[in-house]
């Protein structure tokens, strides 16, 4: 691809091209970021492309040491020039990549993207006939080398965390005080039980739940992969902790998500086990990375648990 020669008078001074650096010393990233733009993002779930606002960084390494600077306008002209015309995917990314490498033949030899955006996700209520929108940030980063192209996908994930041990003494006291309640009775009906149990004093205790996030990291196989598997992603995460913030809510909805955060009790520990188990299984994802974030409502504190694949040269187990 060739940009497109500008009307620029030949006499106007280029410091960048005519001097050298001072200091002459490698760099390695130069670019920009900040950058917004319209982006058609094609997820491998859709049949329909989705425009979502990007924000971008663009970056190429300096490697020709007295060189003064790179071109940038270039990586900035670049990106508008193939989005405009081109979904975001593997093809596309690559292409991007290897624009900025060619046009800056003789000083770079390593080339890095990143897109940052919101993807919007219908989703249908747990009970109802509703459904409701909900956005997931996202990031795609890509980077091109001489040991070829790696692409990165995230997405963090909202979801419910009931915690375990609060359950266990919330129903300690709902026992304890069912017993005074009964204790001079030989025999309880169910009848008696039922109409204890639904007074709002007959549930003593309540556990404490919190929203909580998932933050996930995954290198895609580019051999596996030619869409974004976003929502794959997401819903492989959902899944797996059964508690997904909602969007749209009626009664039935409530009760329904009531019920499966009762029966998915999770440490912070636990979620990012059943995260792990699923991720490691999924051979399209070449490493990941993963902290589950519990935003606590009983301590003024997170409780965080990282994990990662653990793969020799991959992803480093860092908060």
């Amino acid at each position: 691809m060739k940009l497109a020669d500008n009307a620029v008078s030949k006499d106007m001074p280029d410091v960048a091209v005519t001097t050298q650096a001072s200091n002459a010393v490698e760099l390695d990233w130069v670019g920009m970021s900040e950058i917004h733009l319209p982006v058609q993002v094609q997820d491998s779930s859709a049949k329909d492309v989705q425009t979502v606002d990007a924000s971008v960084q663009a970056y190429v390494n300096l490697l020709n040491a007295a060189s003064r600077g790179i071109h940038m306008s270039r990586l900035y002209l670049l990106l508008g020039e193939i989005f405009s015309k081109q979904a975001l995917n593997v093809a596309s990314v690559t292409s991007l990549l290897d624009e900025f490498l060619e046009t800056h033949e003789g000083l770079s030899s390593q080339a890095f993207v990143e897109f940052k955006f919101n993807y919007l996700v219908e989703r249908k209520a747990l009970k109802s006939e509703y459904s409701g929108w909900k956005s997931y940030p996202a990031r795609l980063r890509a980077t091109q080398g001489d040991t070829g192209l790696t692409l990165e996908l995230y997405v963090d994930v909202f979801y419910s965390s009931t915690c375990p041990c609060s359950a266990a003494l919330a129903r300690q006291l709902i026992s304890d005080t069912f017993k005074e309640r009964f204790a001079n009775q030989e025999a309880v009906s169910v009848e008696d039980a039922v109409a204890w149990l639904s007074q709002e004093k007959g549930i003593s205790a309540t556990p404490h739940s919190q929203r909580s996030i998932a933050e996930v990291r995954v290198v895609l196989d580019t051999e596996k992969v030619t869409a974004l598997p976003i929502v794959e992603l997401i819903d492989t995460v959902e899944n797996a902790l059964q508690t997904p913030v909602q969007t749209a809510v009626k009664r039935e909805d409530e009760q329904e998500f009531a019920r499966l955060n009762a029966e998915n009790l999770m440490f912070c520990e636990d979620a990012a086990r059943k995260v792990q188990k699923v991720l490691d299984a999924e051979p399209s994802f070449k490493d990941f990375w993963l902290r589950v974030n519990h935003l606590e409502s009983l301590h003024a504190h997170n409780a965080v648990a990282i994990v990662t694949k653990n793969v020799p040269g991959g992803y480093l187990p860092l908060p």
